[in-house]
């Protein structure tokens, strides 16, 4: 007995069980039951109200955007689930692509209320940006669903409430992209290759939304040859709910209109200019070789290992757009010429050629949605003015923080300071934001409300070189 209680003394953390006279280690750790309550007693003093461009712990902040990214990867998981659905089955509310698609807004919903009653995160135009996405999303989830009562199920992807669906969350996503990269900057357990990374993520799920209306042509055109093949991937019950909705028998032009209900015109006019200007202003301010190149790449490696996921489980097949490769490869090739104001209308060209031969390549050798050829000027065009806008307000942008961060270190310049910030918001606001910012907090380390500045001669994002 002696020796028993000598080893209860020298080992720490252990317990005598008297009846079965075993020695036991007590576990010290968080439970499962306790998690709620430590994460309650971490979170709660945070719970304050204060404006945003508040002072932020670095803790905190790590929190905040890991539960953006999680809610950013359960709608994407969430939507793409819920395109192939609705190529298969009737609508149905409690379906489990729009459970996936409800956790992820639960949580959104949440970090944006966080944002808003305790500014920690995000300055002042980030956290507008995620408020008037959230209430945009918001608004459209009940017409969203008024509007499937009256047509029954989604006809279309890019219907009127969709839309709304589609904007609320980009300016969700663009809130925290200004908050990320504001805000990472400032904390040295966050590297810069960490930094970099997460964006570009951000960039890619941008990418992804602003993309998923046309996965309706992406899966249409398989829908329609699985029905010319006599074994269309569709439910009888949803070509002939379909049917009733267009009063018309199930025969080839009713699949043709549900299944490809835009003009050929829209794919890759849509994609050309709403697509790859996502990628040139990704581009722009990440500043980093190949930015456009890796988010089209990451974004088409998903979409090939969801799709034997997809298959496997017995729903329809998409056609895989493959064409980004070589326009996001004809997006960063621009970036190599250092004339900005004669890059965007290079750099449209090259695009265009990528986005147009893309699908000539992917529709001889694979599958493609159709697409309108002729339509190859309007998209050059369109591309090359967006471009153009983009440059400029970058150059705007850059100008006007340097010139900020010239005067805030006695008068000398601070040369190049970072593209990023500066197409994300304007450095005058934000200057003025952080004159009205409340002392630093115990403990915390600060949000930026100007973009990062760079050593003296390094190369700017719209330079083509590397950040």
């Amino acid at each position: 007995m002696r020796a028993r209680r000598t080893l209860l003394r020298d080992i720490p953390d252990c317990a005598y069980n008297r009846r079965s006279g075993i020695i036991s280690r007590v576990t010290t750790g968080t439970t499962l039951k306790q998690a709620p309550a430590r994460v309650i007693e971490w979170a709660l003093p945070y719970w304050t109200r204060g404006e945003a461009g508040r002072q932020t712990p670095a803790d905190l902040f790590r929190v905040l955007y890991l539960g953006w990214l999680a809610a950013f990867v359960l709608k994407v998981l969430g939507s793409t689930w819920d395109v192939s659905w609705h190529f298969k089955w009737l609508r149905d509310d409690l379906a489990p692509p729009h459970m996936l698609n409800s956790v992820g807004t639960v949580i959104a919903v949440g970090l944006a209320i966080v944002h808003w009653y305790t500014g920690y995160g995000v300055d002042r135009l980030a956290s507008r940006l995620i408020q008037w996405g959230t209430g945009i999303f918001l608004i459209a989830i009940p017409l969203d669903l008024i509007n499937h009562r009256v047509n029954g199920l989604d006809i279309t992807a890019w219907s009127p409430s969709h839309a709304l669906l589609f904007i609320g969350t980009a300016l969700m996503i663009a809130g925290v992209i200004r908050g990320w990269y504001l805000g990472a900057a400032s904390y040295g357990v966050i590297s810069e290759r960490r930094r970099t990374i997460v964006l570009a993520v951000l960039f890619t799920f941008f990418f992804e939304n602003v993309h998923f209306p046309e996965q309706h042509q992406e899966y249409g055109v398989l829908e329609l040859a699985s029905w010319d093949r006599g074994q269309p991937y569709a439910e009888p019950s949803l070509l002939q709910f379909a049917a009733n909705q267009m009063g018309r028998a199930v025969d080839r032009p009713m699949i043709l209109k549900f299944s490809l209900p835009v003009p050929d015109y829209v794919y890759p006019v849509y994609a050309g200019v709403a697509g790859m200007i996502i990628l040139v202003v990704a581009r722009l301010i990440v500043g980093k070789r190949w930015t456009a190149t890796s988010i089209a790449a990451v974004y088409v490696a998903y979409r090939c290992l969801v799709w034997p996921l997809l298959v496997g489980t017995t729903f329809p097949p998409s056609a895989i757009p493959f064409f980004f490769l070589l326009a996001g490869l004809a997006v960063d090739l621009a970036f190599f010429v250092r004339v900005p104001y004669f890059r965007p209308v290079l750099g449209a060209a090259l695009v265009t050629a990528g986005v147009y031969g893309g699908l000539a390549l992917q529709d001889r050798l694979l599958d493609a949605p159709p697409y309108a050829a002729a339509s190859w000027p309007v998209t050059a065009a369109a591309l090359a003015a967006a471009w153009l806008v983009a440059e400029w307000l970058v150059g705007r942008r850059q100008a006007s923080a340097a010139s900020v961060g010239g005067s805030s270190v006695g008068g000398s310049s601070v040369s190049g300071s970072s593209v990023g910030g500066a197409a994300l918001g304007g450095a005058a606001e934000t200057r003025a934001e952080a004159e009205d910012e409340p002392a630093r907090e115990p403990g915390a380390e600060p949000v930026p409300t100007t973009a990062p500045a760079r050593d003296s001669g390094a190369a700017t994002a719209s330079d083509g070189g590397d950040v």
